[in-house]
């Protein structure tokens, strides 16, 4: 059978309009990765090289099965190529960060983000929807590539005169574009160079990682007896309290910062009254958007965290924690973790916590409010009552709140106190399918969403504040990251608040020279640390006592 005879008795102008969408094919879907890159359909105005270099090389292959080989392969590469670049644009617009091949364990929990925020029903759509295209891209990539190739030698001589002419105008153009400071007509590998930036990040990604184990080798309080730290704080019950996604933006940004400063405000004026005292600063956290955890793990042990393959390089190692100082100093050491629903080996086996709660043991009876399952206030009155009211020693814990994670909506009100209960209360309160569409309508809504999504997290913090009647308390508040690109905007910094709330004096006496803003509001002139800064400057405030 010649190379044409897969094209007899198909009429002229089918065949025509097929190797039409068969060239077509092979000019734009390699580029695609390119364009996805540059958020720019510019990107896709050019000529692929790898096209070429597929059609020669198809060219010069006498069989047939071999030619079926490279052009599957050659629609493996534009479909990987494609899939690394539309994940990475994701990650950019959500996390202001690349995705690094090294992190793909993350893609479950993006795909849990995405279920909370649109349904699992729609979620699960989309994703197949996004494998079916990809799939759908590589097939049709490798199917151009044989039907040109069959096209090209059905015309003999004339098809390898065609092809080497377009090879050398390929050529030419490379060449003659730099120098002449024209536009670059010529895409050099647009899928070859999406994987090879993929590849190139795994490699800085593990050069990082050798660093980083140096860096925690190193430990300047590792071999510090727990007798000499944190002994200022002895007595008291101290608390870390992460708010998601409470970034400079809550306090600064429009249509968000009015109804956060007045919760703040308030709460000021209330704790005045009942003696407490804060101060207030700003930190820079390592993640931007999502990935909570790093935040926590970089405050937790002074290094810096903004990668999940760094992230599971420390938590292997023995590096000093803050949970593991205090247990280590006598504290009960608790995790307070409602967004997790399965075991969690790292808060036993890295941040030694002696109890952990998240969403299966702390006794709630109430409905999901999106990715929060469980409302703020809950669990902070849940811990007031089973964990700071019944412990016989001295309580250090990590709280991260979530109902301030995107998307937002729908949110719990706050109630009396005294009524949370078991949380069967807030079955009175709206269904996620009643505010979903709403929220997502167009990003000033989003905004307004997350702004009051951030007042509800403050004014449980707040709530629990007033209604705990506990003189030795220390209270940690601070965000984990900024939220993501749709409310920061796409240059937002990555400084989230930091407030340090108590009734006792001496608290803020060992940290005098830190010169911290007084109020839970930093303002422009506090001081920006890094977030990993901040676990040493603590051990060295608190180490002795005043």
């Amino acid at each position: 059978m010649s190379a044409g005879a897969g094209v007899r008795g198909v009429p002229p102008g089918r065949r025509r309009l097929a190797l039409g969408g068969a060239i077509a094919a092979l000019v734009v879907l390699p580029l695609v990765s390119g364009a996805l890159a540059t958020a720019s359909i510019v990107g896709l105005v050019r000529i692929p090289v790898e096209s070429i270099v597929a059609l020669l090389v198809l060219a010069l292959i006498p069989w047939r099965m071999l030619r079926l080989a490279v052009a599957t392969a050659f629609g493996a590469l534009v479909a990987v190529a494609v899939l690394v670049a539309g994940i990475d644009r994701g990650y950019q617009a959500a996390l202001g960060i690349h995705f690094v091949p090294l992190d793909w364990p993350q893609l479950g929990d993006a795909y849990g983000v995405v279920a909370s925020a649109i349904g699992p029903a729609a979620a699960s759509a989309v994703f197949t929807l996004a494998v079916m295209l990809v799939v759908a891209v590589g097939v049709t990539a490798g199917w151009a590539a044989l039907h040109v190739d069959a096209a090209l030698r059905h015309r003999g001589d004339h098809g390898r005169a065609a092809l080497a002419t377009v090879t050398v105008a390929w050529i030419v153009m490379a060449v003659a574009a730099p120098p002449l400071r024209l536009p670059d007509p010529v895409a050099v590998a647009a899928s070859a160079s999406s994987l090879g930036s993929a590849v190139s990040r795994a490699v800085s990604a593990l050069e990082t990682r050798a660093r980083v184990a140096r860096q925690v080798a190193a430990d300047p309080y590792a071999g510090v007896p727990a007798t000499d730290l944190l002994t200022a704080l002895e007595g008291k019950d101290v608390l870390f309290v992460f708010v998601e996604s409470y970034g400079r933006v809550a306090l600064e940004g429009d249509d968000i910062s009015d109804g956060v400063h007045d919760v703040l405000r308030r709460g000021e004026e209330r704790l005045g009254g009942d003696g407490y005292a804060s101060r207030s600063a700003w930190l820079t956290s390592p993640t931007f958007g999502g990935v909570s955890w790093l935040a926590h793990a970089t405050l937790q042990t002074g290094v810096w965290i903004d990668a999940q393959a760094v992230y599971d390089l420390v938590v292997r190692t023995d590096r000093l924690t803050l949970s593991a100082a205090f247990g280590r100093a006598g504290w009960r050491t608790v995790s307070d973790v409602p967004s997790n629903r399965h075991p969690w080996d790292v808060g036993s086996s890295f941040y030694r916590y002696d109890t952990m709660l998240d969403a299966t043991n702390v006794g709630y009876r109430g409905p999901s409010f999106g990715y929060a399952q469980i409302p703020d206030q809950y669990t902070l009155k849940h811990f007031a009552d089973q964990v700071l009211a019944a412990s016989e020693r001295p309580v250090m814990a990590e709280i991260d709140l979530v109902s301030s994670h995107t998307p937002w909506a729908p949110l719990p009100r706050l109630l009396p106190w005294a009524d949370v209960g078991d949380g069967s209360i807030y079955d009175a309160q709206p269904a996620q399918s009643e505010q979903m569409s709403e929220v997502w309508k167009d990003p000033r809504t989003v905004q307004r969403h997350y702004g009051r999504s951030i007042e509800y997290a403050l004014g449980s913090v707040l709530s629990f504040l007033e209604n705990v009647d506990d003189p030795s308390l220390v209270v940690i508040m601070l965000g984990d990251h900024q939220p993501a690109a749709i409310v920061s905007g796409e240059d937002a910094d990555r400084d989230v608040p930091i407030s340090i709330i108590a009734r006792d004096p001496a608290v803020f006496d060992e940290i005098a020279e830190w010169e911290w803003t007084s109020g839970l509001r930093p303002s422009d002139a506090s001081p920006v640390w890094s977030m990993d800064a901040f676990r040493d400057r603590f051990f060295a405030a608190y180490r002795s006592a005043g």
